[in-house]
């Protein structure tokens, strides 16, 4: 495919960075050339420097080959304008990155396919919806559901009191039976491991099992975590993440919001009848102990200041709150979460890229997610018929180290697979795997 990918910030290099690993024919178009130089020493890309609202600059991209344009510039204005004349210009597909979400409303309101823009993605949004995802489960930092939830991909902390700790997979898997599960990834630090019966856990693992529904439980219990569920919530900061966030989950939650600016309170309190609005700063401890976090089942920090989100979520685990999440800008903190103490640090820009390469891979495969911090992709693919992995059984199928088959949804039932295992046509093969062996994986479903 030809891409072309309008800004090189955080969400457009990102972007280019995985579609890197495809081998796709990328093209990236950017105003500031500190920008294209730091994209041209670290990705095998082509850049251009101008504006891509402009006709010379996405005709020197050659816009009228280009299977995608993506227009993610920070300036919402320039990206409509970029692939509204992108699609004149003659680019099949069109994706533009946006913040007013009213934009995405019902589509005989806006038919924005007539101008010319066939996908719009709010990292706001997107992030709001990552986050009512988190809060499924007091004791995982993560957990992703394929075939509605049938096979659920779930992520516990290995504690460093913990009987698990120094104990190999093999060792816990003969002690905690039965076993409805598989272990697919171990974040240790920034590393990602694939781990095999040989592996042992550490303290302060991040450890991600594929389970059916009632092998959620077996997790939850051999690990020792609570099974609690969330009521009590505090927000911190009325941004559009924060407004998100309560929109999605006030009905479901009682929620506090906590917003440093008196006339948003206002607004706030109009715009969400079920959530109860504070006017005050958050980075008050004081504040919060007054407005009860020791009685809060989460957290959740979104506030504009990375600094801020990061102290204020580990006030709030040091008061016994049992589910942290904050928001950062910057991208290399992602892999800072299990070290500092939060339970989960998640950055919009990451969200909307990796949303953004799930769509560019629509087609060949089901579903695709990922984990924050982990080095790898959650695929989910359906089996064609007569296609490799259905001539031999799951020991015989040679996958490469760096990838993990961690279960199948068949005739709507999720299975976990072990070695003696045979796909059939039409199963929903669930994978765990690091992006250089993602196509060894896609050339056995064909």
């Amino acid at each position: 495919m030809r891409i072309i990918i309008a800004g090189a910030g955080d969400v457009g290099f990102h972007l280019a960075k995985l579609l890197a690993y495809e081998k796709q024919n990328i093209v990236l178009i950017d105003t500031d050339p500190e920008k294209l130089k730091y994209v041209s020493d670290h990705l095998d890309v082509a850049v251009i420097r101008g504006n891509s609202t402009y006709h010379n600059v996405l005709e020197e991209a050659k816009v009228s080959k280009a299977d995608l344009l993506i227009a993610a510039t920070s300036s919402e204005e320039t990206n409509i304008a970029t692939t509204i004349i992108a699609k004149y210009l003659g680019a099949r597909k069109t994706i533009a990155r946006i913040s007013n979400t009213s934009f995405r409303g019902p589509r005989e309101r806006h038919d924005l396919k007539k101008l010319g823009i066939d996908e719009l993605i709010s990292p706001e949004q997107l992030a709001a919806k990552e986050i009512q995802r988190l809060l499924r489960r007091v004791a995982l930092t993560d957990t992703f559901d394929f075939g509605n939830g049938t096979l659920s991909l779930i992520g516990v902390t290995i504690e460093p009191d913990s009987r698990l700790c120094g104990k190999s997979l093999e060792e816990i898997v003969s002690e905690n039976l039965p076993q409805n599960y598989i272990t697919v990834a171990i974040l240790r630090g920034q590393e990602t491991i694939i781990p095999h019966g040989k592996t042992r856990l550490q303290p302060n693992d991040h450890t991600y099992f594929i389970a059916p529904p009632e092998g959620i439980d077996q997790v939850l219990d051999f690990t020792e975590k609570e099974k609690g569920e969330i009521r009590n919530l505090m927000i911190l900061g009325g941004s559009r993440i924060g407004t998100n966030t309560a929109k999605r989950l006030e009905e479901k939650y009682n929620i506090k919001l906590i917003e440093a600016d008196k006339d948003k309170c206002f607004e706030l309190a109009d715009e969400l009848p079920n959530t109860l609005v504070i006017n005050g700063d958050g980075r008050d401890v004081d504040l919060l102990k007054e407005e009860g976090i020791e009685h809060m089942d989460a957290f959740i920090a979104v506030t504009g200041n990375s600094e801020t989100n990061i102290i204020s979520s580990l006030v709030a685990k040091n008061a016994n709150v049992k589910k942290t999440i904050a928001l950062v800008e910057n991208i290399d903190y992602i892999h800072l979460s299990q070290n500092i103490g939060v339970d989960t640090l998640i950055n919009k820009k990451l969200i909307a890229a990796n949303f953004i390469f799930r769509y560019v891979r629509k087609g060949e495969i089901v579903s695709m997610t990922s984990i924050h911090g982990v080095d790898a992709e959650i695929l989910e693919f359906e089996v064609p018929e007569g296609s490799k992995i259905t001539k031999a059984p799951l020991r015989s199928l040679n996958l490469p180290s760096t990838s993990i088959i961690g279960g199948v949804i068949r005739k709507g039932v999720g299975y976990t697979t072990r070695g003696d295992f045979q796909f059939k046509a039409k199963d929903r093969v669930v994978v765990l795997a690091k992006k250089e062996s993602i196509h060894k994986i896609e050339a056995l479903f064909k």
